[in-house]
């Protein structure tokens, strides 16, 4: 199984800056050098939606509501991402989990949680107004 540890969390004011990272122990090891690794969030009542993608071509993929706003990079680290979300606003609320692919993204990658192997606990975001 995909093993993912996300950083934690946080609460900001509307307008605030929170920092999310990723780590997939030992991916490229276990399942090749093309991987996708992505965030999804899931708001109360709501299902689970694509934020943001990364793969190791560094091709990057945005959910309409995000762009501008959020960057997604891979990190330092091998096997990790790093999600910088900017202008926080309260409808950006909800658990955010990282998931892992074992293929590259592509545009429609971020459409469906079935399009990922694996996923992190989750880490929740609290965007106060």
């Amino acid at each position: 199984a995909v093993t993912l540890v996300e950083s934690e969390g946080g609460s900001v004011q509307a307008g605030g800056s929170l920092t999310l990272s990723c780590e997939a122990h030992d991916f490229t090891y276990r399942y090749g050098r093309y991987w996708c690794l992505g965030w999804f969030r899931q708001a109360p009542g709501k299902e689970r939606e694509g934020v943001a993608s990364v793969d190791n071509y560094a091709a990057t993929y945005y959910a309409d509501s995000v762009k501008g706003r959020f960057t997604i990079s891979r990190g330092s680290v091998k096997d990790s991402v790093i999600l910088q979300m900017d202008d926080l606003r309260p409808e950006d609320t909800g658990r955010y989990f990282c998931a892992a692919r074992i293929n590259n993204c592509y545009s429609y990658t971020l459409n469906s949680p079935t399009h990922f192997d694996g996923w992190g606990q989750g880490v929740q975001v609290t965007v106060a107004s």
